[in-house]
């Protein structure tokens, strides 16, 4: 049974932009955790992270294995280490940092968690958002609370880990490819529909890759063709980031297979899926 890892997956308004699986896939294994989350309310890795734990549970119970896909490295730290037990945000404290500009959050988290403030890009509001939130609630860093880890699977079952990390340049062609064909799928409709919601535009859902290109594109902004050509850009760089954060952060016992992911080696990767303990 195949359970979703993937942060975009998680929504039932992206069906298109994240690639959920087709009627054709659904047919052929059962799927679990794809579209279960409305748009309209953020999941986060905690979120993600419970549910997963139910649906392992609930497969294991079944004598079944379940295969945990997608590429979203923090739900996946997040269920095999646990979470940090930070406690919950004074609504007070969350609502002055989400309508102050990212660029007054991204200075002041500068004074008060330094480290956090170089390591986290600038642009990047919902972590430097995060990170503010976290010390003006709680008076310790987020990185501190971090240290303590709590309600990981990791060390109560076997895994059998397979990182894919194919050739680069073989993989921004397939970043491309893609994104063409989800607009030949429906995407700007998806998109379309989406901003008839009037959705908070911080929303997870609304900051996906192709919303907001699709959405300069809806509101008159760009042309269709820029629209694409920055969805396909946007796609290469999240898959560059994404990339470098598999290839370091996992164990460096979990195998690696680094070759173009072509059918004809499927057979190949999935050799590579042995204990790890």
């Amino acid at each position: 049974m195949i359970v979703n890892a993937d942060s975009a997956q998680i929504y039932r308004d992206l069906r298109v932009l994240s690639a959920a699986p087709t009627d054709y896939d659904l047919a052929r294994a059962e799927h679990r955790l794809f579209g279960v989350q409305d748009g309209a309310l953020p999941c986060s890795a905690a979120d993600w992270a419970a549910m997963a734990r139910k649906k392992i549970g609930e497969v294991h119970r079944a004598g079944r294995t379940p295969m945990l896909v997608g590429g979203t490295g923090l739900y996946l730290r997040t269920l095999l280490d646990g979470i940090a037990p930070v406690p919950a945000i004074d609504p007070d404290v969350r609502e002055r940092v989400r309508s102050a500009p990212t660029e007054d959050n991204h200075t002041k988290l500068r004074s008060l968690d330094p480290s956090a403030a170089e390591r986290i890009r600038p642009a990047d509001t919902a972590r430097i958002n995060r990170a503010l939130e976290v010390i003006l609630s709680t008076g310790r860093t987020l990185g501190e609370w971090q240290k303590e880890r709590e309600g990981g699977i990791g060390a109560e079952v076997e895994l059998r880990p397979l990182l894919l990390l194919p050739p680069r340049k073989w993989l921004y062609a397939r970043c491309d490819e893609r994104f063409a064909h989800m607009i030949d799928q429906g995407a700007v409709s998806e998109v379309e529909r989406l901003l008839a919601r009037k959705l908070n535009p911080n929303l997870p859902v609304m900051r996906a890759i192709g919303v907001p290109e699709l959405s300069a594109y809806l509101l008159g902004e760009t042309t269709l063709d820029a629209a694409i050509a920055a969805g396909q850009q946007a796609t290469r760089r999240y898959a560059k980031r994404q990339y470098t954060w598999f290839a370091h952060q996992p164990p460096v016992n979990w195998p690696r297979f680094k070759e173009a992911l072509d059918m004809e080696k499927l057979g190949d990767a999935l050799a590579l899926l042995q204990p790890t303990g």
